[in-house]
């Protein structure tokens, strides 16, 4: 399975910043290695399989409303 990145180019002042600081490119590639890695969005602890206990406490009381 392929993945597919794209880049963008530097603005001039972040081209100026890597001229200026000899660890800027160490700097960078780890901000964006930490970003990619620990990215704060994980899907799967949004992802909701079906309705919870409130919705089946509420679903059981009407149904004891209706049939009592």
């Amino acid at each position: 399975m392929a993945t597919i990145t794209s880049a963008s180019l530097p603005s001039t002042a972040e081209t100026r910043n890597l001229r200026s600081d000899p660890f800027a490119e160490i700097k960078a590639s780890w901000r964006q290695f930490y970003a990619r890695a620990f990215h704060p969005y994980r899907p799967e602890l949004h992802y909701m399989r079906g309705p919870g206990p409130a919705c089946r406490a509420k679903q059981v009381a009407a149904s004891q409303r209706h049939s009592g």
